[in-house]
């Protein structure tokens, strides 16, 4: 299929600016990590990342949200239903408002016991519980913060969304400077900067949808059900896509408890964090397309819809080989970075290789997910995010105690990945076969 000069451009314009901002969202645990694992050493890093999968749920939940009701924003736009395309920015913020309620109170009555499933005990306890009560605290801006970029990019503020995001990476930033190295609060001052970038990014996103007056409450009784059901269908999706290297952490940190300790899940959080931006870049890539393959699906241009997600394919490889390349360079720096131990550096300089190998695997996993949810077709997309997790733990059950122990849980995510991938791909062509081979 012959890939037309509009095309490049209308994709570029729309997915460069959502890489940054994901990417940015991905620079907020590394600068967490920094700023802790310089302060306090290698049990502070390993307890952020501990306590890291708690903080990217709320995320995940408000992107699933916000994303699910942007898809469904777009496809009606397109069809000319600008009054139902409306109902689902009103639905979208009052399910965000609702799970910040709750989400808020489950977190702090039951944080002990999901940090100690996370495998958090001792001091690693101690200081995850200070910075998950703060982020707890903050729920309502994390939420809304991640939930409402999506609507800003749907409505044709890719760069606008991108401006708010930087707003709030370098808010963190000082923020995290100040509280946690120049007055020294220590964990509980690492997750008030994360709050307060978030607050800061909620803020300006608030103020572009009252300025476009796109922030919509209204919605009549008798439609509320039906359009909250519709958009959760499709927000599982997203929230899974984003909360997927946060599954992925929490069973490899489980697993490298018993073999490895806390050797193993500092060395892996160094890991974690470089991966999950090259990760969210790459999510930045499918859900950057989003707006377009939803527009076309919606008015059924599928040429353009195949011509938008070969380009997304190609340069999400692209990008994925470029962050393999430096990741590789910088391998015996990155543990330092994070203010790791000379041990814990010299394993991550060793296992960065391993980890490497899947990343154009989860790129091509990643793009066909963004393509799924985009165009409505949620089953696909909920079976490729949950069977990653899946084949993951089958494979630490069995492989570790085979073949080697701690180097046999690296493999076991290399392998669910490189798979997953293979089955991505056998879908993709089979929807490709069935809906698209006519256009």
């Amino acid at each position: 299929m012959k890939i037309q000069t509009h095309d490049i451009r209308v994709f570029f314009r729309y997915v460069l600016p959502a890489i940054l901002s994901f990417s940015l969202s991905g620079v907020y645990c590394i600068v967490d990590g920094y700023f802790i694992g310089n302060r306090l050493g290698d049990t502070g890093l390993s307890a952020v990342t501990i306590a890291y999968p708690i903080v990217a749920l709320l995320q995940a939940i408000g992107t699933g949200l916000g994303m699910g009701g942007a898809i469904y924003y777009s496809i009606y736009k397109a069809k000319g239903d600008d009054s139902r395309a409306r109902l689902f920015i009103a639905i979208s913020n009052w399910l965000m408002l609702v799970f910040s309620v709750i989400l808020t109170a489950l977190i702090l009555f039951w944080n002990s016991p999901a940090l100690r499933l996370l495998g958090a005990g001792g001091e690693l306890f101690i200081q995850a519980k200070e910075y998950v009560v703060v982020i707890s605290l903050g729920t309502f801006f994390q939420i809304f913060g991640t939930g409402l970029v999506p609507f800003i990019r749907n409505l044709g503020g890719s760069a606008y969304a991108m401006v708010s995001m930087i707003a709030g990476f370098i808010t963190n930033i000082i923020a995290d400077y100040l509280l946690v190295w120049v007055w020294e609060q220590g964990m509980a001052g690492a997750a008030i900067a994360t709050v307060i970038g978030q607050g800061m990014t909620m803020l300006l996103a608030l103020i572009y949808l009252f300025v476009k007056r796109h922030f919509v409450l209204r919605i009549p009784l008798n439609q509320i059900a039906s359009a909250a059901v519709l958009v959760l269908k499709v927000a599982a999706a997203p929230f899974g896509l984003a909360m997927s290297p946060n599954t992925s952490l929490m069973i490899i940190n489980r697993f490298s408890a018993s073999y490895g300790g806390e050797a193993a899940i500092a060395a892996y959080a160094c890991i974690a964090y470089m991966i999950s931006v090259i990760s969210l870049v790459l999510q930045g890539v499918g859900d950057g397309s989003q707006p377009l393959i939803s527009k076309y699906y919606g008015t059924g241009r599928f040429r353009q819809l195949r011509s938008i997600r070969s380009l997304a394919y190609g340069f999400s490889l692209l990008l994925s080989a470029a962050g393999c390349a430096i990741m590789y360079m910088w391998r015996d720096k990155i543990g330092i970075l994070f203010g790791a131990s000379l041990e814990v550096n010299m394993e991550v300089a060793r296992i960065i290789p391993v980890f490497l190998v899947s990343v154009p695997f989860v790129a091509i996993a990643r793009i066909t997910i963004s393509s799924f949810y985009a165009s409505k077709k949620t089953v696909l997309a909920y079976f490729l995010i949950f069977i990653e997790p899946v084949l993951m733990l089958i494979f630490m059950l069995f492989l570790p105690p085979l073949f080697g122990g701690q180097i046999m849980i690296w493999w076991s995510t290399v392998f669910a990945r490189i798979l997953s991938a293979f089955l991505a791909w056998i879908m993709k062509v089979y929807v490709d076969k069935r809906e698209f081979s006519y256009a």
